[in-house]
């Protein structure tokens, strides 16, 4: 191994090394060897191979550099400091609420990616790819800056330096992190890198280098001030140090956004004014926050609703619960089987709690957040059936499958455009003829004007919508009296109940105005929504 790390280094001082007592004068200012090749641009992915150590490249100074050959070297005097760039995250060395992850007879790039599979493995998730996210705290970006400025302070009259040496296309510290990792990580995982389906974030913090570069950035009192900041001056840079400490993603982030922003707006000057060149050496590594996250898993279906007491969704008022239940239970069926976080239940449509779904069934999609599992098909058919053979059949499942997530583009696109299919039990105040039973069979695409109906205006926009009646068939209940039964095709969107009584003139032309009579609806079923997609 180190015959190899000596290799990369001859490899790297023949490409692109600047003279080697500025190298040594890089690692004596406490940066890390990784962080060395990726300033310089030497050889970048050497960055990824373990074997790389500071005492390696210290080594391979003392025997190619005349300068320092014989003479005493306090560079790797302080074992205990961290890179004054990275902050360790190359090493990779870091602090968790266990304590400082130290290796144990394994490497330190071994190590991290063992901690990292437990933190995976812990949470049982079923993982076949991964993709790595980092978050760093901005002050490994302000030190990056002020050891490149410190470096063309020093040796920016020399012929050898350039500012390419310091180019903006070098790697950062996350790109020389994932290639440093990932390969280890995916042995011991058994998964291959770089799906974004699944996702590992790192979530690296500082609090105490985190608050001393807060504190120095200039303009800081021209922030905007929250609520909390009347408490006293330093509230913002408290509230800031809690944050950095705890590892709390939005916050942190958003206090994040801030810092690096106003290190855009610092000039050069500024900036050298401000800071310590090079920066200060650092004796307490990052602390580290795993977490996992999956992409939205969806499985789509028809469900049919066989009850006239189940709503929808969940339908609470004054803290009662509306119906013995809602078609939600299809999603919580679904995610106690995937193992997710949580669901969301999504229909094309809605019917009202007292009306049944029947026919083909509504197509509907659940959303499942932050699975552990992918269910495979027999695990899909497993959730269909226990849906279906509940003891209280207020919902059944069709077709139920995995699909992709533009089905539900689809759906959302699709729904203005679809058709749907009915059927209701109305009473009219008299005998219809033959005649009128005919006229209402014979009329076809009918456009009809309905007002927000009386019902719902407390909570929907009072507008005026035009709605077609594709076809309508009405038939006498045989031994009754002024019952009848009436089949409608109609747009989305219609009003079907007020359609037929006609909701005190807000809806015309209704069955009740066709008719010249009173009409009401005593049922409605839904029996058919027309979308391809999921048949």
């Amino acid at each position: 191994m180190e015959a190899e790390a000596r290799n990369i280094l001859e490899r790297a001082a023949e490409s692109s090394f600047p003279p080697l007592h500025a190298v040594h004068h890089l690692l004596s200012v406490g940066v890390c060897v990784r962080c060395i090749l990726r300033l310089l641009g030497a050889y970048s992915s050497a960055c990824s191979y373990a074997c790389l150590t500071a005492s390696v490249l210290h080594s391979f100074l003392e025997e190619h550099d005349e300068s320092i050959k014989g003479g005493s070297c306090p560079c790797l005097s302080m074992n205990d400091a961290y890179c004054s760039v990275c902050l360790g995250v190359l090493l990779p060395t870091f602090h968790r609420d266990e304590g400082l992850e130290t290796p144990n007879g394994i490497s330190h790039i071994d190590n991290m990616s063992s901690v990292i599979s437990q933190a995976v493995h812990g949470e049982s998730y079923q993982v076949d790819e991964f993709s790595l996210e980092i978050s760093l705290p901005p002050v490994i970006a302000a030190n990056e800056r002020a050891v490149r400025l410190y470096m063309k302070q020093k040796y920016g009259n020399e012929n050898w330096f350039k500012d390419k040496m310091f180019a903006q296309q070098t790697m950062s510290v996350k790109e020389a992190l994932r290639l440093l990792i990932a390969p280890s990580l995916e042995k011991l995982m058994n998964a291959k890198h770089g799906n974004n389906s699944f996702r590992i974030r790192l979530t690296y913090t500082h609090g105490d280098a985190s608050q001393k570069l807060h504190s120095l950035l200039p303009n800081e009192h021209s922030r905007k001030r929250k609520p909390d900041s009347r408490k006293g001056g330093d509230a913002s840079n408290e509230a800031h140090k809690r944050n950095s400490a705890d590892g709390n993603p939005i916050q942190t982030s958003e206090s994040d956004s801030f810092i690096y922003k106003s290190l855009e707006g610092i000039q050069d000057q500024e900036f050298c004014n401000a800071f310590q060149l090079p920066p200060e050496k650092v004796f307490k590594p990052c602390h580290l926050l795993i977490s996992c996250l999956r992409s939205p898993t969806y499985l789509g279906g028809r469900y049919l609703k066989l009850s006239r007491n189940v709503s929808q969704s969940c339908w609470i008022i004054d803290d009662e619960r509306m119906g013995e239940a809602s078609v939600e239970i299809i999603g919580e069926n679904v995610r106690a089987i995937c193992r997710g976080d949580s669901c969301k239940f999504h229909a094309a449509g809605r019917e009202d709690i007292d009306v049944r779904m029947l026919g083909s069934g509504r197509p509907f999609l659940v959303e499942v957040l932050n699975v552990r599992s992918i269910p495979s098909e027999t695990e899909v058919q497993q959730i269909e059936e226990r849906i279906n053979n509940s003891e209280k059949k207020y919902v059944i499942v069709r077709n139920l499958k995995l699909v992709d997530n533009e089905i539900w583009t689809m759906m959302r696109e699709g729904e203005a455009e679809k058709q749907k299919q009915y059927t209701a039990l109305i009473w009219t105040s008299r005998d219809l003829t033959d005649d009128d039973l005919h006229n209402i069979s014979i009329m076809k695409e009918m456009e009809i004007v309905q007002k927000t109906p009386i019902r719902v205006l407390h909570r929907r926009s009072p507008l005026e919508r035009k709605r077609i009646i594709h076809w309508m068939e009405i038939e006498k209940i045989t031994g009754s009296s002024n019952y009848y039964l009436l089949h409608l095709c109609t747009q989305a969107g219609t009003y079907i109940k007020e359609f037929v009584h006609g909701d005190l003139g807000r809806t015309h032309p209704s069955i009740g105005a066709i008719i010249g009579c009173r009409a009401e609806i005593l049922q409605l079923d839904v029996t058919d929504v027309k979308m391809d997609f999921l048949p």
